[in-house]
């Protein structure tokens, strides 16, 4: 995924990216970040609440602290929280778009309305990010990715997909016949509930049997490519076909 490191994409992952839409976040003061961390050894051991409320926070937090020092920090839910983008807009239903172009009969933008209306898929399967951590039994729910492809109408000589976030930093690809399977999803939804902007909500890319930095977040854009297009975190050493347990030089079980 995203030393940086990788899989600080996926979260750098979970997550990259700022809160603030359009101003830079500004460096956590050390007051706030000595606070954070006396929160973050407490929430190991706290109620299920207080940890949702942790997380929450150390997602606020991490928004606001280029460092980076924040996803080192434990918290309820697992994920950690990163950021490769100075500022990350905010989108909502009035002003999330999400375009399908490329080598496609019938390019198409959605609205989020639009991918709500489609049919839903939900799947529950590990997280596994390349850095080493894991959340077990996550569900995601969205719009299989095949069926947007079939709607465009891909064309003759197509081998890949592209994809761009709104953050205006983080891409990633996958080759055709990997887009179409079953378990790829235009996430709106993760463990039951709307995707939160920290991550990476209001749609994000979720690619179940690979690595996390595949699944990108804040999904502004799908490309159909003749060929595969190195991601942002490949471009700095990642690999290109991520499948957990069999890339990355690591040895992780299988997420699905």
């Amino acid at each position: 995924m995203n030393p940086e490191q990788p899989e600080a994409s996926a979260a750098k992952d979970e997550e990259n990216g700022d809160e603030k839409g359009e101003e830079r976040g500004k460096p956590i003061g050390r007051r706030v970040f000595l606070g954070t961390l006396g929160l973050g050894a407490l929430g190991v051991a706290t109620a299920p609440t207080l940890q949702r409320g942790l997380e929450s926070f150390l997602a606020s937090a991490s928004d606001k602290d280029p460092t980076g020092l924040t996803g080192l920090l434990p918290n309820g839910g697992g994920f950690r929280y990163y950021s490769v983008a100075s500022s990350v807009p905010h989108k909502n239903a009035t002003t999330y778009r999400l375009t399908v172009d490329g080598l496609v009969d019938h390019p198409r933008t959605y609205t989020l309305a639009d991918l709500r209306a489609l049919p839903q898929t939900r799947m529950v399967r590990d997280v596994q990010c390349v850095t080493g951590w894991r959340v077990p039994d996550t569900p995601f729910e969205g719009v299989r990715l095949s069926r947007l492809l079939d709607a465009a109408g891909v064309r003759q000589g197509a081998g890949a997909v592209r994809f761009t976030c709104f953050d205006g930093t983080y891409t990633e690809s996958l080759t055709l016949d990997q887009a179409r399977r079953a378990d790829v999803l235009v996430a709106l939804r993760m463990q039951d509930k709307d995707l939160g902007h920290s991550h990476g909500g209001p749609v994000r890319l979720y690619v179940a049997p690979m690595y996390f930095y595949k699944s990108a977040k804040w999904l502004s854009g799908i490309t159909v490519t003749k060929d595969v297009r190195p991601g942002y975190w490949e471009e700095r050493g990642y690999d290109v076909d991520a499948w957990v347990g069999r890339s990355n030089g690591r040895d992780d079980e299988p997420t699905s």
